[in-house]
C-alpha cells in the first residue's frame, strides 16, 4: 500500500473520540518508515532506493530525509550521495536500555486484549525446554480465563507450542517422540498435531481448540531471533465458543503481526 505523501496531516478535533476520529500525520508516518528501512538496510542507502524501498515519493523522501540528517538521526555521505542511521537515535534509545522486556511490551499486550476481550498471554521460552507466563492482560467480559503468573508448561504444548515446534523444523521421528511425552486434557491425534505445526509455519500462529485445557480456545505466535529460535510467545485465551471463528481468525493474524514486530524490535529479525 503506497504511503502518504502529503508533508501535513489533519488533527482530529479536540474531545472528539467517535470511531475513524483519529488522524495521523503523514509526513511523520514517512520519517519513521524512512528510519525503518535504514535502520533495517544493512547498510548505506541513497534516495532513489529509499523512496522505491519505501513507497515514499523521491522528492518527499529527499526532503525527509534531509530534515534527519540536520536533526542528526541520519547521517549523509556527501561523496556517494547516501544515508544511514545517525548517532542522534541514541538520544531516544538510551532510556530504554536495560529496561525489562516485559514492562516494553505491556502495553501492546493491554491493546490486544482490550480490543478482543480475551486473555492475552506472554511466555519466555527457557533453556529448560518449558514456556513460562511472564505477563498477562485480561479486559472486557465478566465471566473470562485467567491464568497464574508463573505458570510452566512444556514447549511444545498448546498453541504456542505448535509454534515452537514450527520453529525448530524437527524431523518427524523427533516430533512424534516429542508429542508422545505430553500432557493433554483432549489429546489430539499426532497426525492433526503435526498438520499444525506444519501450518503454524506457513502462517506464523497456531490454534488449540480445547486440546490443552477442556472447553478453552487458545491462539497464538511465536517471537523469533534473528536466527529463527522461538524467544517468547504470545497467547490470546478465551472460553470455548465465546468468540466466533472469525474473531479468532483475527486474534491469531494479529497475535503473529505483533509477534513480527516483538521480533524485529527486540532481536533485530528482519524476515519471517
Amino acid at each position: 500500500m503506497r504511503r502518504k505523501n502529503s508533508e501535513e496531516g489533519e488533527a482530529a478535533p479536540e474531545g472528539e473520540t467517535g470511531q475513524g476520529a483519529t488522524k495521523y500525520v503523514g509526513a511523520v508516518e514517512n520519517a519513521v518508515a524512512i528510519l525503518r528501512f535504514l535502520t533495517h538496510a544493512h547498510g548505506p542507502a541513497g534516495v532513489a532506493r529509499i523512496a522505491r524501498e519505501t513507497e515514499i515519493n523521491v522528492s518527499t523522501t529527499f526532503n525527509i530525509a534531509r530534515t534527519l540528517a540536520k536533526e542528526g538521526l541520519v547521517a549523509f555521505d556527501p561523496e556517494t550521495k547516501e544515508y544511514r542511521p545517525g548517532v542522534g537515535l541514541l538520544e531516544f534509545s538510551v532510556p530504554l536500555l536495560g529496561t525489562n522486556q516485559v514492562d516494553l511490551l505491556q502495553p501492546r499486550l493491554s491493546e490486544l486484549a482490550e480490543t478482543h476481550k480475551a486473555l492475552i498471554g506472554l511466555w519466555k521460552v527457557t533453556p529448560g525446554d518449558r514456556i513460562v507466563l511472564v505477563d498477562r492482560e485480561v479486559k472486557g467480559t465478566v465471566v473470562r480465563v485467567d491464568m497464574q503468573l508463573g505458570s510452566r508448561l512444556p514447549a511444545l504444548i498448546g498453541a504456542i507450542g505448535r509454534c515452537v515446534a514450527a520453529s525448530r523444523g524437527l524431523p518427524r521421528a523427533d516430533l512424534k517422540r516429542r508429542f508422545a511425552e505430553l500432557r493433554w486434557q483432549n489429546p489430539p491425534s499426532f497426525e492433526d498435531y503435526a498438520r499444525d505445526v506444519d501450518k503454524a509455519r506457513e502462517t506464523g500462529f497456531a490454534f488449540d481448540r480445547g486440546n490443552l485445557f477442556q472447553g478453552v480456545d487458545i491462539v497464538a505466535a511465536a517471537v523469533l531471533d534473528e536466527r529463527g529460535n522461538a524467544r517468547l510467545g504470545i497467547s490470546g485465551i478465551t472460553i470455548r465458543d465465546q468468540m466466533s471463528e472469525a474473531e479468532l481468525e483475527a486474534l491469531a493474524r494479529e497475535l503473529a503481526d505483533v509477534a513480527r514486530y516483538f521480533a524485529a524490535t527486540l532481536y533485530g529479525r528482519t524476515s519471517g
